[in-house]
């Protein structure tokens, strides 16, 4: 039965492509337009239709973990992106199967992140051993998306550009006190002291992270600079000139937007300015992966931007600008999923076959979702007075430097 009820599924959504599946009992069916070689799978535990059925996004990435779904040539790029067109052109919705009022109930209650929480699920992801992330991410760890100002930049120079950029925005001058919420390994906190003069708070929830940023602080020779705190935004009281927050509202979680954005409110000086970078959504307010849920980001939410500005304009605080960064968290995947398949050897000396295939799929699924579901990069720039950031956006490339 619930091998039938998933073909019907597939002959509905897969309308471009080809898909050729086997099924556990030896079946053949091909879904698609027959115009291109098809990507071909086999599924082996008869339990499978049934899970992919009820629960497809979950049950799809443990099949793959398990190694229960098997992809022709392991190509797992090529089937999540033809998974991703289909979806992208039929609505997401398609994939989903519980009922829009349920799944909006069920998703307040997994983003309800508590300080208990909240710092639970920062240790579930980012207190994994740093050799790994050191194994994908460029030489400054940076966890977030790169700025590919120019096409042809190394991951390196695009991730400089970024921090440049920011930098930009803040306007950030020589003794200025900064607090950098979601520090991680302290990159971003380490180039506003050096390179800016800046008085860094770098907070964080990762004791691990930490540990390694203040080392690094002392090795850059700015740790005088830069007090690094294994502390909830929640509970920092002191005012800050300006204030960055780079790849951690996506760890808020919806129903701490107001409680977030007065806290930022309250932490910045009357003339502060603030910059929020965010993955986001660019279609109406959705749900987390529950395979993102699970094993990756427990209680993490990408938002859309009418969740944020909203909020933002309730704690009465002014949005002085905001940019999209189309396509450049999806070059940014790129470059670590490169990085990771080149090192997948040392990854696997640290963590067994299963952990492996689930980052591999983490990785490629967030690059397919930036290509194909409307997923995206936000800065929303923020001040508490109208006129703190100069009304053209000049000040950004006068003396821009590309990250070289």
């Amino acid at each position: 039965m619930w091998q039938k009820l998933l073909g019907r599924v597939l002959d509905r959504i897969i309308q471009k492509g080809t898909l050729q599946v086997t099924w556990p009992d030896g079946q053949v069916a091909v879904f698609g337009d027959n115009a291109s070689a098809p990507v071909t799978i086999t599924l082996l535990a008869r339990s499978l239709p049934r899970k992919l059925f009820l629960n497809p996004e979950l049950a799809l990435a443990e099949a793959y973990m398990d190694e229960t779904l098997l992809i022709g040539d392991d190509d797992l790029k090529g089937f999540l992106s033809l998974l991703g067109v289909n979806a992208g052109a039929h609505g997401t919705g398609r994939f989903a199967s519980a009922a829009g009022g349920a799944r909006k109930y069920l998703r307040r209650i997994s983003q309800h992140n508590p300080l208990a929480t909240a710092r639970r699920n920062v240790e579930h992801h980012y207190d994994l051993s740093t050799d790994l992330y050191e194994l994908f991410l460029d030489d400054d760890l940076q966890y977030t998306c790169a700025y590919f100002r120019d096409p042809d930049m190394s991951l390196e120079q695009a991730q400089a550009a970024k921090k440049a950029h920011i930098a930009a925005k803040l306007m950030i001058e020589p003794g200025m006190r900064v607090m950098d919420i979601g520090c991680g390994w302290g990159g971003l906190s380490i180039t506003l002291a050096r390179d800016y003069g800046a008085r860094v708070t770098g907070v964080s929830l990762s004791q691990v992270q930490l540990d390694y940023a203040r080392a690094r602080a002392e090795k850059a020779g700015v740790a005088d600079r830069i007090d690094f705190r294994l502390i909830d935004y929640r509970d920092v009281s002191e005012q800050f000139d300006r204030i960055v927050v780079v790849g951690m509202l996506e760890h808020v979680g919806q129903p701490q937007y107001a409680t977030f954005f007065r806290k930022l409110r309250e932490n910045l000086t009357e003339d502060g300015i603030a910059l929020v970078h965010s993955i986001g959504r660019e279609t109406p307010p959705g749900r987390t992966s529950p395979f993102i849920h699970k094993y990756i980001f427990p209680g993490g939410y990408i938002p859309a931007m009418s969740e944020v500005l909203s909020e933002i304009e309730r704690t009465r605080l002014v949005v002085a600008d905001v940019e999209v960064w189309r396509g450049h968290y999806a070059k940014t995947l790129r470059h670590w999923q490169a990085r990771f398949d080149q090192n997948l050897d040392a990854i696997s000396a640290l963590y067994d076959d299963r952990f492996c295939r689930m980052w591999r799929y983490y990785l490629i699924a967030a690059e397919v979702g930036n290509n194909a579901l409307g997923l995206t990069l936000f800065q929303f720039q923020i001040s508490r007075q109208q006129l703190t950031v100069p009304t053209s956006r000049d000040y950004l490339y006068k003396d821009a430097n590309p990250g070289d």
